[in-house]
């Protein structure tokens, strides 16, 4: 009996520290980020040489979560017809002609080369640093009240080269 009432009170503490370590790896924040991230697609027209291929999303910094989530999304998930793509790097990819790109915070720095190559070119340029909706991104993540909300610099869209409606204007923090 007492063998029993060890081994389960073993078993108990050895699930409940598998449980903590993944609620430790879990991330609320890239998860509502990710949503967004997709969710933004279906707000701007990309040009028309942008509509065939592959729907790439450019992420510059290192977020292994957010990374996790955008490629699990990826394995189910299309933008009209287009198969939804992830791309990581800690630097602009000459090669890639992005859909999205995602400037996380410790790449902030790149935001005016950024906009400089892909002026017109259709690319969604998103930051996540205080300000920087009004340095150039189109769309800023910020928290506010505990909650992630975005900014939305349609000025800043249309510069590179997208076309929206206003309805983002109605879930966005709106920056002149």
């Amino acid at each position: 009996m007492k063998f029993l009432l060890k081994y389960s009170l073993l078993l108990l503490l050895a699930f409940s520290s598998l449980s903590f370590q993944q609620q430790q790896s879990f991330d609320p924040a890239a998860k509502v980020k990710a949503a967004f991230l997709y969710n933004f697609t279906k707000y701007f027209e990309w040009p028309d040489k942008m509509k065939s291929g592959n729907f790439i999303i450019q992420i510059i910094g290192t977020n292994t979560n957010l990374n996790q989530e955008l490629n699990k999304m990826a394995s189910s998930k299309q933008v009209g017809n287009q198969k939804l793509e992830i791309k990581t790097s800690t630097s602009i990819d000459a090669s890639t002609q992005p859909h999205i790109i995602f400037l996380l915070s410790e790449s902030s720095d790149m935001l005016k080369e950024i906009n400089s190559k892909y002026k017109g070119k259709g690319s969604l340029v998103v930051t996540e640093k205080n300000g920087l909706a009004k340095a150039g991104s189109a769309i800023n993540f910020v928290v506010m009240d505990n909650k992630q909300k975005f900014e939305y610099n349609k000025n800043n869209a249309v510069k590179a080269g997208l076309k929206t409606g206003d309805g983002l204007n109605s879930l966005a923090i709106v920056i002149d």
